[in-house]
């Protein structure tokens, strides 16, 4: 463990002096926030990409992987690279047009202070929750080393919420000093770092995987033995055809008929339609409307160096995937092989692997990876869900009149609240997973955004897309109606009166409606952001 430790050291150390580097001579809110408009297009690139894999994506994707033994969640790449080329093409110029730094400021220009006001709390809300949950991920990893570390293999359920208390507030202290020193530079140049260790340890670990399998044999031995392994575990009861290994497309098709192909599409999470669809949406509500990532291209000099970012962060995003899903695969076949018995939790499977399984040297780099997805995704949270309380409510509500250094004062401290208000979210997901233990990680990650953001989205789309359509009274309404429509849905799925419906079509569902209800109610006075 001491090889394990310093490599976990150096990354610490490399992080907080790149903190107190980027700290330096930052004296307003849009210093903090933006960084001064100055970064490059490939550094923005590497902060959305390992803000992107979270420590959900970390260890979710290879669980899906390991769980399915198929391609199939591969298929959502394709709206999350459509989704990306709206967000780079119709988003980015409004919101650089009017040099905003809280992207909800474009709406006061569009509709007025009604609609920006409640689109900023709904995100602050929605953030707080989902980088929680998020954060919860993360601390699986240290639990495992911790119980390992110990000894402490029949902790009690409350004694586990208790070790995942101290493992959470551990990582969220650390980046919290850190992102409060040294605001967006420090989030965008750790997340650069972050990117590199992350690309180097999961490389490792693929070899390690494979030459685990091959054992005395070749490739091809490797190979074969792969391919007689992997079983599939995935079909559904209606199918005439079962999914097989290693598919990536999955159209939906049962055989049973139309009504029980549409019933399939809306319930299942990984299909075509879901993927040019519901990840579309997904994609374009996360990507244009959340000002966690949309902060990281106002930092560039200009709408196409920040467009040119995240459009190939799409392209990169479905290899990068497949790397994560072949991780899990390999694992399933490594664990097969060894005659190994997997954690009786999904979630911990991946960690599980990495703690008892890597060799020293190659399970610290992989642990530091891990920590800097989390710390990387949830810098740049603390960073947007402060730069938008401190914009659009102590600067736009409580003191308009607030100078640069007291409002830089009130960022840096709202940093340090979120970062408490994020410990006790990921604390109480701790306890829900350990009194659920056949929870699935992913449908948790990303299901969050599915009631709210559909509401964001759809009012940011009536903006964008419309010159007279939309106000402030009517705004509000449309988005409570869009949260409405799928609470509904997913209470009339719960009770089985109507088929469930998975979280990739709970965002363009929640749009759909929203820009539905916003349309009625025209814009009292011409627009003036329009595009």
């Amino acid at each position: 463990m001491t090889t394990d430790l310093l490599v976990i050291m150096a990354y610490f150390c490399a992080i907080f002096g790149i903190g107190l580097y980027a700290g330096r001579k930052q004296d307003s809110l849009e210093s903090y926030a933006l960084g001064n408009r100055s970064f490059p297009w490939w550094a923005i690139l590497a902060s959305i990409i390992a803000a992107e894999i979270s420590a959900a994506s970390f260890l979710g994707t290879p669980g899906e992987g390991f769980v399915l033994r198929n391609f199939t969640y591969v298929q959502l790449g394709m709206g999350t690279l459509l989704g990306r080329i709206i967000v780079g093409q119709l988003f980015l110029r409004p919101f650089y047009r009017y040099r905003v730094v809280s992207i909800y400021e474009y709406l006061e220009k569009r509709f007025g202070r009604t609609t920006r006001r409640g689109a900023s709390l709904v995100f602050l809300l929605s953030r707080v929750l989902a980088s929680g949950t998020r954060l919860f991920f993360a601390g699986i990893l240290l639990v495992i080393a911790y119980t390992l570390l110990t000894g402490k293999q029949d902790a009690t359920a409350g004694e586990t919420v208790v070790i995942y208390l101290g493992a959470l507030s551990l990582i969220t202290v650390i980046t919290t000093i850190y992102t409060t020193l040294g605001g967006l530079k420090a989030v965008v140049w750790t997340d650069v770092l972050q990117a590199c260790i992350l690309a180097v340890s999961v490389a490792s670990t693929l070899v390690f995987l494979i030459l685990g399998i091959m054992g005395e044999g070749t490739l091809t031995d490797a190979w074969q033995s792969i391919l007689a392994t992997i079983s599939d575990t995935s079909s559904n009861p209606c199918r005439q055809e079962p999914l097989q290994p290693w598919v990536v497309f999955d159209f939906g098709i049962t055989g049973c008929g139309f009504m029980q192909d549409l019933k399939y599409i809306l319930g299942n999470e990984y299909t075509v339609w879901s993927a040019l669809l519901g990840a579309t949406f997904i994609t374009m509500a996360t990507m244009g409307t959340d000002q966690d990532m949309v902060q990281r291209m106002l930092a560039a000099r200009d709408s196409s160096t920040g467009a040119r970012a995240v459009i190939v962060s799409g392209i990169l995003d479905m290899p990068i995937v497949l790397v994560f899903l072949a991780c899990g695969m390999l694992v399933f076949v490594f664990f097969q092989k060894q005659g190994i018995a997997p954690p009786t939790k999904a979630i911990e499977i991946f960690p599980y692997f990495i703690i008892h399984h890597l060799p020293a040297g190659l399970r610290g780099l992989l642990i530091a990876a891990l920590l800097a997805t989390a710390m990387g995704s949830l810098s740049t949270a603390l960073n947007a869900l402060a730069t938008t309380a401190t914009r659009d409510w102590y600067r736009g509500v409580f003191r308009p009149d607030a100078t640069e250094r007291q409002t830089l004062l009130v960022a840096r401290l709202s940093t340090v609240g979120f970062a408490a208000l994020l410990i006790i979210v990921g604390s109480l997901t701790a306890w829900y997973s350990v009194m659920d233990p056949t929870i699935r990680i992913l449908p948790i990650a990303l299901g969050i955004f599915g009631y709210t953001y559909g509401s964001l989205l759809g009012i940011f789309l009536l903006g964008m897309l419309t010159h007279k359509r939309g106000c402030d009274s009517g705004n509000l309404l449309a988005m409570g109606t869009g949260f409405l429509a799928v609470i509904a849905l997913e209470l009339l799925g719960h009770f089985q009166l109507i088929p469930p419906v998975a979280f990739p079509w709970r965002v363009t569902i929640g749009t759909l409606v929203t820009f539905a209800v916003g349309a009625l109610f025209p814009t009292p006075q011409p627009a003036d952001a329009s595009n």
